[in-house]
């Protein structure tokens, strides 16, 4: 266990490595929540201009995380071979994880990586989330593991810190900055022969490169948003048509205004030789086609169905709806492979902690949330079920949108109507029990 001293000196060096990936993450953040840097402005142009420049920000990045995102939903957790959610999966539902780890997949999808800490609680243990903008970690040649990581936390004009490693959390206080003062506040054992926290990647690399889905979309945001400022400036100033008079000029701003309004100009005798006639309005298409063509590039790079990103669907069937998302499919997939054993790691530290014995070949359960037909789903379930002899109960979990509290539900039905079932049921956990 550290000392108070080593505590401090360990959470000085963790802020320097925090102090240089800061404004890498800071980037990635201002671009996710639509504060990327404005188009390019000349020098001298009016205020209008730049209000137009502000407008023009046209935030893309978070409909592509989000696209993946609400794809992503852990559904339960069952040991190897077993029919019913394993015990830390009550785990799970104590911490309110089917809403929590949303965050935790949009972090991972956003920034490349994001953190789980599993900790000892009063009646259970305490799962959190955390955003790599606020939790550092350092890796050894255990990459399952940290040696070390930091949470920092914004607390009135100073900041407190929680220092993990694999005997205890280390609190303390002071600035945000490699260089501030640290003071040691308290420490708390919790005795794992781990640090408690959990990394996930959103992809896998063999070199150790965290890459999210944000980063490699940035010079692509940056063209949408230049061609929209220019689409507004060309809207604003030249998509109307301008009139002009050569040889007359109003003696009043009423004089004018009623000019302009006027359908019929009649002038008195003039020795001057007037002229009128008017500018030809400016052609918005090439910029409206320009948007567009960037718009399906950046569907291209990030595998997300180029109707979600320019709205447009028009009679599309279930088939070709499946196509479109085919690419999107397999990338969500990818990603339920990398988060699930994330989350199977933690839920079996948390399943330790608790003292519950689980078998290594447990794995969590994904909700269906593909696209397809609901009529082309059940004829197929039936089909497994008539012809290939699969158990009816073991397909509920199979329909789309069917919650694991449905399927348990549904169980308990049956087995309250089957008196065979109900003996089989209580023999089965009498068995259990002994």
């Amino acid at each position: 266990m550290l000392s108070a001293a080593n505590a401090i000196e360990q959470t000085r060096a963790m802020l320097k490595w925090r102090a240089a990936e800061a404004d890498h993450l800071e980037r990635i953040h201002n671009y996710l929540r639509g504060k990327q840097p404005l188009p390019i402005i000349p020098a001298g142009v009016p205020n209008e201009v730049r209000q137009l420049a502000e407008m023009s920000r046209v935030n893309v990045l978070d409909l592509v995380i989000s696209a993946v995102a609400q794809s992503l939903y852990v559904d339960g957790y069952r040991a190897e071979r077993e029919p019913d959610d394993a015990p830390a999966w009550d785990i799970w539902q104590a911490n309110q994880m089917d809403a929590r780890q949303t965050g935790v997949h949009r972090g991972a999808l956003s920034y490349g990586v994001s953190y789980v800490t599993i900790l000892p609680g009063d009646t259970a243990p305490v799962i959190r989330g955390h955003s790599p903008r606020r939790l550092t970690a350092v890796y050894g040649e255990d990459d399952l593991w940290p040696m070390f990581a930091l949470r920092a936390e914004p607390s009135g004009g100073e900041w407190i810190f929680r220092l993990y490693d694999d005997e205890a959390v280390y609190y303390l206080s002071g600035k945000d900055e490699p260089t501030g003062e640290v003071l040691w506040l308290e420490t708390r054992t919790h005795d794992l022969g781990v640090c408690p926290v959990v990394r996930f990647l959103n992809t896998m690399e063999l070199d150790d490169e965290v890459r999210g889905e944000i980063e490699p979309l940035m010079p692509i945001q940056d063209q949408i948003d230049l061609t929209t400022f220019e689409l507004l400036v060309a809207q604003h100033y030249g998509a109307f048509r301008q009139r002009y008079i050569l040889g007359w000029t109003a003696e009043s701003e009423a004089q004018q205004l009623k000019a302009s309004a006027a359908r019929l100009w009649t002038f008195e005798d003039s020795k001057d030789e007037i002229a009128v006639g008017e500018f030809a309005q400016t052609d918005l298409k090439g910029y409206l086609d320009s948007r567009e063509a960037s718009l399906r590039h950046a569907a291209t790079i990030s595998q997300t169905p180029a109707h979600e990103l320019l709205g447009q669907m028009v009679n599309l069937s279930a088939e070709a709806l499946v196509a479109a998302e085919a690419s999107q499919r397999r990338k969500i997939t990818e990603r339920e492979m990398s988060f699930g054993e994330s989350w199977e790691q933690a839920l079996a530290l948390a399943g330790r902690i608790q003292g519950m014995q689980q078998g290594a070949g447990a794995q969590v359960r994904w909700r269906d949330t593909e696209s397809r037909a609901l009529a082309a789903t059940v004829d197929a379930l039936g089909k497994m079920a008539a012809m290939l002899g699969v158990p009816v109960q073991e397909l509920w979990e199979k329909i789309p949108g069917v919650t694991q509290q449905d399927v348990e539900r549904w169980k308990a039905s049956v087995t309250a109507g089957d008196p065979i079932a109900s003996l089989e049921a209580l023999l089965s956990r009498q068995g259990s029990a002994a």
